[in-house]
């Protein structure tokens, strides 16, 4: 077993790089996992997302493809190394569209038996238009906050109330939270088909963490969590399997420290 180092991005295999790791070495996680988009949600000759009225598809990475079996076993093994690495009580934020939240919430507090204290449900006023034209169109995606502990034994998780008021204009803060898309300002170095704003990163940081945290990230993407950190005052841990994102990743971070 080997520390994480704080504030590095590792490149290689989530599972493989967390089951290196001692229990409890982590304060929080905040995931944003695959989506299981890419397969088509299993209907016949469907391949990633795609427009009605073109042959263009949106969605269609290796990385995010899975048979149903799979991606069900997927999720359990990475949350359950997800619960072993981070500290009891630690705070559990797990981003999911419609494809998968349903499923990631009942392993969290079915199988994996943790507290699950919100949904917290992002809506974006700028979402792309429907792609299929035959439902409504897609606008929020949801984040699963649990609590790294049983619901009984459950106790002392962080929860910033008084900054979340404060952010809210003075009132208590509602679990719905407009945010719009990532803007291309925040594209400059590449892009990642999933790429989370930076205000909405900041805000999860700012009221589940506190100052020195150390918070995992174990589908890094385009690193968004890390630039979040770094302005909060935050430490960060950093996974990602694709050479490509790393390197955005560390675009970013050097622009913003220069």
């Amino acid at each position: 077993m080997e520390l994480p180092t704080p504030n590095t991005i590792i490149e290689g295999d989530c599972l493989e790089v967390m089951r290196r790791w001692p229990d409890a070495c982590v304060d929080h996680c905040i995931a944003d996992p695959p989506f299981n988009i890419s397969a088509g949600g299993g209907r016949k000759g469907k391949r990633g997302l795609g427009w009605a009225f073109s042959s263009h598809v949106t969605m269609e990475e290796t990385w995010d493809r899975f048979s149903k079996d799979d991606f069900f076993r997927f999720n359990v093994a990475w949350l359950t190394e997800v619960c072993r690495v981070v500290k009891p009580n630690g705070n559990l934020l797990v981003f999911g569209t419609f494809h998968s939240i349903y499923q990631l919430g009942f392993i969290l507090q079915n199988i994996l038996d943790r507290r699950v204290l919100n949904s917290i449900v992002w809506f974006k006023p700028n979402a792309q238009p429907n792609i299929t034209a035959r439902t409504l169109t897609e606008s929020t995606e949801q984040i699963v906050w649990a609590v790294n502990n049983s619901a009984a034994e459950a106790k002392g998780w962080t929860f910033n109330y008084w900054d979340a008021k404060e952010m809210a204009g003075g009132k208590q803060m509602r679990n719905l939270w407009e945010i719009p898309y990532t803007p291309a300002s925040e594209r400059t170095f590449g892009k990642h088909p999933s790429q989370k704003p930076l205000a909405l990163l900041e805000r999860l940081a700012l009221i589940a963490t506190k100052p020195g945290d150390l918070l995992l990230d174990p589908f890094a993407g385009a690193g968004t969590l890390a630039l979040a950190a770094e302005k909060h005052d935050r430490r960060w841990l950093l996974i990602e399997s694709n050479p490509e994102y790393v390197e955005i990743t560390r675009r970013r971070l050097a622009a913003v420290k220069d």
